[in-house]
């Protein structure tokens, strides 16, 4: 039993480093739920094996280190913060976007205290590590893959996200696999030791190529620290020191950073660094002004929230609550809806308040002085490892966790907590199961309580993510066959019932629009979606984003009370946002309230006046309630023009018939988008719109000529215009 309790716990935890190549096409957010999922197992099946090895060997019972009492403490201290959160639920299980959570940071620190013991207790760390490394340079091949244009950047753009479906997350993981395979290489032989620095220099390429900012900062940042402590204690050997090789190697790859980076400042506005995108994007790091200042005043808005309740905080997934009540207009630009601070220290801040935050950052030093005090591994190497959690804890100020960050860094903690542990009498003194029916019967409770584990947490969760994504997805069986997959989602009792509400709401708001679909099955949809989402409410009153779902539910269905009255919620929940107010104010227009929508209008415009898109938007509602004199004024005075590009402007001179400035818009379009075929083709509309056939049929004809590509569009469209005689 023993030796099968062993094997099962050594496999388990040499599988996780294969993680990374793991996408589920058959789970919703297949790049983070697949990962997710088969981690939480994987940890499952390690802990209750090591638990059973545990009771029979007493080698790998835990030992006492400050580091593990401090994960320990933060993972206790984290589920009492939960508890008093704004939604308890949600901070205990998280969703399927982020799948984080308390119920992954127990999993982690079960994965650390398990790797801890038998890792540490077999010498199989390095081992463990060559895995790490070994997926990474399949990684790094998928990302040259990527690079050559032979497979997608499923982001888009030109930022290489490889297996991770993030640049971010992947430029991460591989910042923490250099440093390894950096302590790899000062461990093994010559041969290996090639391969493995070739392996940085690629991995080097690939996480320039994620153009992350944060991952490329802290992997500068870990070097130079590791490398300036290990001066600091070259020094303090004196001579011997100074004149050491690796002293000498170490002080010529510091000089050679600081010069790398004199010349790259020097270089930043050249065409040669602007012209390449991932270096454009890096040079940023030397003006980051407009950026920090968003950064700075979300870091603010969190530290608002935190002042309400400054020891048990918001629970984790609650930054979304303290973003919307504390929004700040100057935002506007930026995505409607944050649910990180994009800053790991104060992300734990919001959510456990102080306690949590002074716990991680305990956290992270207790680790690092253990590795700095490791007597069982050269200064080399212990610097190396060092540099990996300074690389971590530098980063972690500008983005946040995932799986892949966590497992890493819960595995150089393990290293750190083995290498300064020493044995607890109380485990020591308990005797080891020796008798083999005992033993038999130990077994068999271990997997009773591993199928109950993997069933309770993994199974009804992962049946929702498989029927949520054909759920969502286009069906031969049409939009019937979608609803009845929403409802066995919704029944299947996941954690993820808010994410299946908001989808059930966006599809429900489309089949309601769709008169190609039987009316009873639009009418059975919006019931649906409307009573879940009632439900999800009463479980987060306080969410000014579920408000608003909820309000385009009801618009859908015609029923502008209802909707408005949720936007007004909604607003009180988040009384800063122009975005809601803007919405309200439309909903006015449509519902015949005009002067109410004028004011509401007035008092949005007025929250911050910065922002060209926030006075195009009031003009177009000037214009839908007839007030042309103002709004073309406030556009005049915001943008200097009446007719910019703008896709809301254009839908209200059209509404309003006002056919010179519609075309005016369309032409800025064409400018705007250097004369590509779609924008010549709505300036054919336009024309037609405005009564002109001859120019419009004259304007499509020539771009079908000129662009053979949108013959069959183009073609359509003349055929819906009427032909002068």
């Amino acid at each position: 039993m023993k030796q099968a309790a062993h094997w099962i716990a050594i496999i388990a935890l040499f599988t996780i480093p294969f993680l990374p190549l793991y996408v589920s096409s058959e789970l919703f957010f297949p790049f983070i739920t697949g990962k997710g999922f088969a981690f939480r197992i994987l940890v499952e099946i390690a802990l209750v094996a090591y638990v059973v090895l545990a009771v029979l060997d007493k080698r790998y019972r835990p030992k006492f280190s400050w580091v593990l009492a401090l994960f320990g403490g933060f993972v206790l201290w984290m589920a009492v913060a939960n508890f008093f959160g704004v939604h308890p639920a949600k901070a205990f299980w998280s969703n399927y976007e982020r799948m984080d959570g308390w119920v992954t940071l127990a999993h982690l620190f079960a994965f650390f205290v398990v790797s801890g013991s038998i890792l540490a207790v077999d010498k199989l760390w390095r081992r463990w590590w060559m895995y790490f490394i070994s997926v990474a340079v399949v990684v790094c091949g998928y990302g040259v893959l990527q690079l050559m244009g032979a497979a997608d950047i499923h982001q888009g753009g030109v930022r290489v996200d490889a297996s991770f479906g993030n640049a971010i997350y992947l430029a991460v993981y591989l910042m923490f696999s250099m440093f390894v395979a950096g302590w790899l290489a000062v461990r093994s032989g010559k041969q290996l030791r090639y391969w493995l620095i070739a392996f940085i220099a690629l991995a080097f390429v690939i996480l320039f190529f994620t153009a992350s900012r944060g991952a490329l900062i802290g992997l500068v940042a870990g070097a130079s620290i590791a490398g300036l402590l290990y001066l600091y204690l070259g020094l303090k050997d004196g001579k011997s020191g100074i004149k050491s090789a690796g002293f000498k190697i170490v002080a010529g790859l510091l000089v050679s950073l600081v010069v790398a980076g004199g010349a790259f400042y020097l270089l930043r506005d050249s065409a040669l660094v602007q012209g390449e995108p991932a270096l454009a994007r890096l040079s940023t790091v030397f003006s980051l002004s407009g950026e920090l200042k968003v950064r700075s005043t979300i870091w603010g808005m969190a530290y608002d929230g935190v002042q309400e309740d400054p020891l048990t905080g918001w629970g984790q997934e609650g930054f979304n609550q303290v973003f919307n009540k504390y929004y700040v207009p100057a935002l506007y630009e930026q995505e409607t809806w944050f649910d990180r601070a994009h800053n790991m220290y104060i992300d734990w801040l919001v959510a456990g308040g102080f306690p949590a935050l002074l716990l991680f950052v305990a956290l992270l030093l207790a680790g690092i002085v253990a590795l700095v005090r490791a007597s069982d591994v050269s200064r080399t190497e212990r610097m190396l490892l060092v540099g990996a959690l300074v690389a971590y804890a530098v980063q972690a100020l500008v983005v946040f966790d995932n799986l892949f960050s966590y497992v890493p860094f819960a595995v150089l903690l393990a290293m750190a907590h083995a290498a300064s542990g020493r044995p607890v009498a109380v485990l020591e003194d308990l005797p080891e199961v020796s008798n083999q029916n005992h033993a038999g019967i130990l077994g068999a409770g271990g997997v009773v309580a591993l199928v109950a584990l993997v069933w309770m947490i993994n199974v009804p969760s992962i049946q929702a993510a498989n029927h949520l994504v054909y759920a969502v997805s286009p069906l031969p069986q049409g939009a019937k066959a979608n609803l009845e997959y929403f409802k066995q989602a919704l029944g299947d009792g996941s954690f993820g019932s808010q994410e299946i509400r908001e989808q059930l709401s966006i599809h429900a708001a489309k089949v309601a629009a769709d008169e190609k679909i039987p009316k009873g099955l639009r009418k059975d949809y919006v019931e649906l979606a409307l009573l879940e989402m009632g439900k999800e409410i009463e479980t987060s009153p306080n969410d000014a984003r579920l408000r608003a779902q909820y309000a385009s539910i009801y618009e859908a269905t015609g029923d502008l009370d209802a909707s408005l009255a949720q936007i007004e919620k909604a607003i009180e929940l988040s009384p800063q946002k122009q975005a809601l107010h803007l919405s309200k104010a439309f909903k006015l227009i449509d519902m015949g309230r005009v002067e109410e929508a004028r004011a509401v209008f007035r008092y949005a415009y007025a929250l911050d006046t910065s922002f060209e898109q926030v006075a195009v938007t009031v003009a177009s509602g000037y214009l839908l309630m007839g007030d042309n004199a103002e709004a073309k004024e406030l556009l005049l005075e915001a943008l200097g023009t009446t007719t910019p590009d703008n896709e809301s402007l254009f839908f209200a001179y059209y509404q309003t018939k006002q056919w010179n400035e519609l075309i005016a818009v369309a032409r800025a379009r064409v400018a705007a988008t250097n004369d590509s075929p779609a924008s010549r083709l709505r300036l054919g509309q336009a024309l037609a719109a405005a009564g002109r056939f001859s120019e419009a049929r004259a304007e499509i004809t020539a771009t079908i000529e000129k662009y053979p590509e949108v013959r069959a569009e183009g073609e359509g469209l003349l055929t819906r215009i009427p032909v002068l005689r």
